[in-house]
Order: structure tokens, then C-alpha cells, then sequence
């Protein structure tokens, strides 16, 4: 159980100017927003921006230099005051007003084309500002405006968590296997914010949640239970379960722009999140790894969420209908289904 933040503390956290540092030195994130913003010119030019968490003002700045006629760029913490300062920095003071209020609390003079935001935090959902962004939606966008981004998905997949599990034998000649299951042992009440490796991810990734920003409710997003059936693609040691989250932003002359914090993309300020397992499992290519994953809102900080990740026998659940695992049942239904597949092939 994380310890509950109420929301005072979390406007406060975010005047310490090093994680806004480490934000604008996140390559992946800030290149996204601005492909998008920019492929979007024709979108964006002459109309109304509403910035929800607008921070230290660049996603204001690119919306004002992709030509926007007005930006409301709304920030709760007093770094409202550095936004500011940048804004007239890059000579937009006049298209861009800094409004120092939370969202919820903010008055705007008229209703808004676009909002754009970066609200997402640790595998999306946790200490993040969705809330806001869907109440600014519901309050500012006139109808058919634009959301940057528009939909964001959460996956899953089994993996491996070496620094957890490895090295702990032999530590310098010192056998620290028993710190080690106490390590686990915490480790596995409360999620870690880590990088993992593309080879250390055991199967191919399942969708947790999809959420579509223009439609989505509160009722939506206050938890999720999910039931996966994996399918090993390498032999090797499961010891945990990774999360991370791709955000898609409009497109209407482009391919989509897509933010990923997957481990096969560059690495981002969010990493990945993992959830530990107490002891771990040696699975061969093509074992069936089952286990049933709930994100559910703290009842005291409904800014934070609970993860509770159960392990399911493979044997006892029911798998996905093309299920690839070595398991006799779904060899024959695979069966089966390539048999049906070629008769009703034409002659």
C-alpha cells in the first residue's frame, strides 16, 4: 500500500525544479508533443489552446509557434511564475496568458478549440492529472475540439527483474540470499519505477485499459481488473510483471504520432513500472503464464492507485481462442482451427 499524497503536496512537488528538469530532458516526451503540435498546424492556426498542468510553458510555447491565436496556459504551483518567464522569453507574452490557478478553480473568458496536456504519470495513471484534463473537457472544449493527446493504452507482459533476483548468491564472496527475499518480499507490495530490458520481457505485451480522452468518464478510469493468458516467446526465469503506456495524439494529414514507454522504444522519464513476484518460475518458449491484474483508485488520494497482481493456474483459466502455447487443449483447438480454416478455402 503507497502512503497517500493529498493534493497540496502534490502542486508542492512539482516546484522543485528538478523534475521539471528531468521532464525537459526527456527527448522522447518533448519530441512528441512538438511532431504532434506540428503536424497539426493546420489545426491549430488561429484558434483557441487550452495548456491543463502547463508546468514550465513549452507545450504553450508550441502551440504558440504553430501559429495558435491564444493559449490559456494554466498551472496550479508557483512555477506558473518561471512559465511566465519563459513565454516572454520566446516573445509570446502576448498570445500566451499564464493563469496561476488549478484548473478546476480557473475561469477562461470563452470555450476552447484545442486542450493539449501532459497529465500521464507512472504507467499512466498513478499521481497523474487525468482527472483535471477530463473536467477542463468537460467544461472548456467546444464540441469537436482536439485533445493532444487523444488516447492512451496501458500494457502488460511478464518478465524477468535481474536486480532483484541476480547477483545476490555472491556478493563480493558473501551469500545475501536471504536480504533478498526480504527484498522481493517488499518489493512485491509496492511497485518499482525501473528500466527493463527488451530481452528481459518474457512474452508478447497484452492491453490493460484503452482510454479514449474525448469520450472517457471519471466512473472509467477508477479501476480495471484484467485476466491474461501469455504465451512464453523465450525460455528464462519469470519474475515479475512489467508495465508501461503508449499515448496517441490526433493526425489528420500524417501517420499518428504515438509517445511509447515500452521497452523496445527510447527510454523516457516514466521507464516502466514492475511488480515483483516473491519467488520466481522457469518457463520454456511457449509455457502459458496466467495471472489476473487490478489497477483500482486509493480511497484516500484518488490521485494514486493500488496494483494487485494475482498468479492464475494456466490449467484452470480459459485461454484466447488462437492461443499458442505448448498446452495439449490448445494445440487441438489450433488444430481445429487451421483444419476449418483451409476446407472453407474456395476450390
Amino acid at each position: 500500500m503507497v502512503e497517500a499524497m493529498d493534493s497540496s503536496d502534490y502542486f508542492e512537488s512539482y516546484q522543485d525544479l528538478a523534475i521539471h528538469q528531468l521532464m525537459l530532458g526527456d527527448a522522447p516526451r518533448n519530441g512528441a508533443y512538438k511532431r504532434a503540435i506540428f503536424d497539426n498546424v493546420a489545426q491549430i492556426k488561429g484558434r483557441t489552446v487550452l495548456d491543463v498542468g502547463a508546468g514550465t510553458g513549452i507545450l504553450s510555447v508550441f502551440c504558440a509557434q504553430a501559429g495558435a491565436a491564444r493559449v490559456y496556459a494554466v498551472e496550479a504551483s508557483n512555477v506558473s511564475k518561471i512559465a511566465r518567464e519563459v513565454i516572454k522569453e520566446n516573445g509570446f507574452d502576448k498570445v500566451v496568458e499564464v493563469i496561476n490557478s488549478r484548473i478546476e478553480d480557473t475561469i477562461l473568458p470563452e470555450k476552447v478549440d484545442i486542450i493539449v496536456s501532459e497529465w500521464m504519470g507512472f504507467y499512466l495513471l498513478h499521481e497523474g492529472m487525468l482527472d483535471s484534463v477530463i473536467f477542463a473537457r468537460d467544461k472548456f472544449l467546444k464540441p469537436g475540439g482536439l485533445i493532444f493527446p487523444e488516447s492512451a493504452t496501458i500494457y502488460s507482459a511478464p518478465c524477468r527483474v535481474p536486480s532483484m533476483y541476480d547477483f545476490w548468491s555472491d556478493v563480493d564472496g558473501v551469500s545475501m540470499k536471504s536480504f533478498s527475499e526480504k527484498l522481493r518480499s517488499e518489493a512485491s507490495h509496492k511497485p518499482s519505477t525501473v528500466s527493463v530490458a527488451p530481452e528481459d520481457i518474457l512474452a508478447d505485451s497484452e492491453v490493460v485499459l484503452w482510454i479514449d480522452l474525448r469520450e472517457v468518464t471519471l466512473e472509467e478510469i477508477s479501476g480495471c481488473k484484467v485476466q491474461h493468458v501469455a504465451v512464453a516467446t523465450k525460455p528464462g526465469k519469470y519474475q515479475g510483471i512489467c508495465l508501461w503506456f503508449t499515448c496517441t495524439f490526433p493526425s489528420f494529414a500524417t501517420e499518428p504520432v504515438t509517445l511509447s514507454t515500452s521497452p523496445e522504444d527510447p527510454e523516457t522519464h516514466w521507464k516502466q513500472t514492475t511488480i515483483v513476484l516473491p519467488t520466481e518460475i522457469e518457463v520454456e518458449e511457449k509455457s502459458p503464464i496466467a495471472y489476473e491484474l487490478s489497477l483500482a483508485r486509493t480511497t484516500e488520494n484518488p490521485r494514486r492507485y493500488n496494483i494487485e497482481l494475482g498468479m492464475l493456474d494456466p490449467a484452470e483459466v480459459d485461454h484466447p481462442e488462437y492461443c499458442t502455447c505448448h498446452m495439449t487443449k490448445c494445440i487441438l483447438v489450433r488444430a481445429m482451427l487451421e483444419k476449418y480454416e483451409m476446407e472453407s478455402l474456395p476450390k
